[in-house]
């Protein structure tokens, strides 16, 4: 797949770059995908909540009323779950909700992905640019001029920090680094800007 490379007034410089079929132009893999973005997403997860069990429940544990003859169920303490104030049953204790995958697969995953956006048409590529200092309306002319109204991730060559402080304050867009690219900001956005020397090491990381 051949594109052309824009400038950030979103007019076409005249270069164009050819995207390598084995990275752009596979056919995706959606269970690789959903793998990647289910480990992705549960690496977020704290697994910090708990709820107290009987056991951890502060109060009496006198027994409230006689075993026999009240005409209810037996009822030994109040921390009991079927009382209010008493513990949980079987409530959510701390737990690691991590897991790992090959590889090889996360690739296939990554690979999947920018294939898919690549089919769809979603890929543009954008002449290199910096800012001189922090300027979020520059960043959104930018994307203006680029007509680029969606959720969107500029993915750059190396950090530029003053790029990503412009975008940063911005809703809908995501900037990211070649190397640090994962399959669920890629599946959720609806344009990716590549930044165009970043397509080298984007390729040189997943065809090997």
């Amino acid at each position: 797949m051949e594109l052309s490379v824009l400038n950030i007034k979103g007019e076409d410089t005249g270069r164009k770059v050819t995207l390598s079929d084995a990275v752009f132009g596979l056919e995706p893999n959606e269970h690789a995908m959903y793998l990647d973005v289910k480990q992705y997403l549960a690496n977020q997860r704290q697994g910090t909540h708990k709820s107290k069990e009987r056991n951890e429940v502060a109060g009496s544990t006198k027994k409230i009323k006689k075993q026999k003859g009240t005409g209810g169920a037996r009822a030994g303490s109040l921390k009991a779950p079927l009382f209010k104030g008493g513990g949980r049953v079987f409530g959510p204790k701390p737990r690691n909700y991590s897991f790992k995958l090959n590889k090889k697969l996360k690739d296939i995953a990554r690979i999947s992905a920018l294939s898919l956006l690549a089919r769809d048409n979603k890929v543009t590529l954008l002449e290199a640019f910096t800012f001189d200092a922090p300027k979020t309306k520059e960043f959104k002319n930018i994307l203006s001029s680029l007509q680029s109204n969606g959720k969107t991730l500029l993915v750059l060559p190396a950090v530029d920090k003053n790029v990503v402080l412009s975008g940063r304050n911005l809703n809908k867009v995501k900037v990211s680094t070649a190397s640090d690219l994962n399959t669920y900001e890629l599946l959720n956005t609806e344009r990716v800007l590549l930044v165009e020397d970043s397509v080298n090491i984007i390729e040189n990381l997943l065809s090997a």
